[in-house]
């Protein structure tokens, strides 16, 4: 109970932090106007709390793209602000109304599916170009015309799973082990579409959001008889752990493990898992070959001494496509939309499309399997590339 309140705490802090932080920027803002070619641009992102890993990756990215795009935004340079949402969506609104305040015209960001679906509406009712980051729920799309993705969505994922799970099966028991989140609810919805299509029953087994013991919830797992288990999980903080306590009840004994790559920092606790099994993936950073992920691979190496992770060219993507709204459509919303809608671009991970019917973002994915490496860890072997076109979500007319 302790911990609840103490945490509980450190968000309002959190929130305050970055209210205070925002007050400060605003008489600069005011300085830098002279600069008429300057577009103030927020970046709203998980800095801390449960998707941090993920945020630093997304930041990451945007930083690489800023590069990238530099002298590419037809005049326009882009003045970034950075906003820690901790994570925690009444950070993110907060934040999201306060750059709206000060006449910020583009936002950018977030990992949480659960914050984008909270910023999106506001993003139309300001008349705002919001671009939502990793978030993957599927209501983003189609959600309105002021909200884009830059990441893909949970349709996409599973319909790449799709493809690896036996095809001529049907009638199999499959169970979504996911988190009690808007995104494990997106997966348990999208597997029942694609999968529930095919003939085959899915259920649930949902933990709270950021549950330390999960042994409980593995052990359902094993005792549900399920063929087949689609294992979503987004929080950083306790996956190692998760994937630990599947691994303590035998569970890939018992049925067949489904699942996404996650971040580089997973590999080895997954590996042992799923050997002989192909993962889908979005993104590693060996399997496109083509200039721009070239540009990220060395500005990684040159920046961070480090590779691409899993949601690096999110952030990528996300400068990239502020840079072409501003070059096309200038500071007008309603032309930085129209500039957007329907955009075909190289991206990190190859040739990207931005449907105009729902700004669904069409993308290659990608298959893998973990193989063990040298020193107890594991490595990426890329199997397959699967085209944009065989992982196209149905079209989602706008509300």
């Amino acid at each position: 109970m302790t911990h609840r309140w103490t945490s509980r705490a450190l968000l309002v802090a959190a929130a305050a932090l970055a209210t205070a932080a925002l007050a400060g920027t605003a008489a600069a803002r005011v300085d830098s106007g002279a600069a008429s070619k300057s577009v103030d641009v927020a970046f709203i992102y998980p800095k801390t709390g449960g998707l941090a890993a993920f945020g630093q990756e997304e930041y990451d990215g945007f930083q690489a793209g800023l590069d990238y795009t530099q002298g590419k935004c037809g005049g326009y340079t882009i003045n970034p602000t950075y906003v820690d949402d901790a994570t925690d969506p009444a950070t993110a609104i907060n934040a999201f109304k306060n750059e709206v305040g000060q006449g910020v015209k583009i936002i950018a960001g977030t990992g949480s599916s659960g914050i984008a679906l909270q910023l999106g509406p506001l993003a139309a009712q300001n008349n705002v170009l919001y671009i939502s980051g990793a978030a993957a729920a599927d209501a983003i799309t189609g959600l309105n015309r002021n909200t884009f993705r830059a990441g893909r969505q949970t349709l996409q994922d599973v319909l790449d799973a799709a493809n690896i799970f036996p095809p001529k099966s049907t009638g199999k028991k499959i169970v979504v082990f996911a988190e009690d989140t808007a995104f494990g609810a997106g997966n348990v919805a999208a597997v029942q579409a694609i999968f529930g299509a095919k003939g085959h029953t899915v259920s649930k087994i949902l933990s709270p959001f950021g549950a330390a013991d999960l042994t409980p919830y593995a052990q359902q797992l094993k005792n549900s008889g399920a063929d087949a288990a689609f294992v979503a999980w987004a929080n950083t903080t306790n996956a190692a752990a998760m994937w630990q306590a599947l691994q303590q009840q035998g569970v890939s004994k018992q049925m067949t493990i489904v699942t996404g790559l996650a971040n580089r920092a997973s590999y080895d606790a997954i590996g042992p898992l799923v050997q002989g099994v192909t993962l889908l993936s979005h993104y590693v950073y060996t399997a496109p070959h083509n200039p721009v992920n070239t540009y990220l691979i060395k500005w990684m190496a040159k920046n961070r001494h480090s590779v691409p992770d899993l949601f690096t060219p999110d952030g990528f993507v996300t400068a990239e496509m502020i840079c072409h709204a501003l070059a096309v459509g200038g500071t007008d919303t309603s032309k930085q939309i129209s500039a957007l809608e329907g955009w075909q671009f190289q991206a990190p991970k190859g040739k990207q499309y931005i449907r105009a019917a729902d700004h669904a973002m069409l993308q290659p994915m990608f298959q893998v399997q973990l193989l063990p490496a040298t020193g107890g860890h594991f490595a990426v072997k890329v199997v397959k590339t699967v085209s944009p076109g065989n992982v196209q979500p149905p079209v989602t007319p706008f509300k």
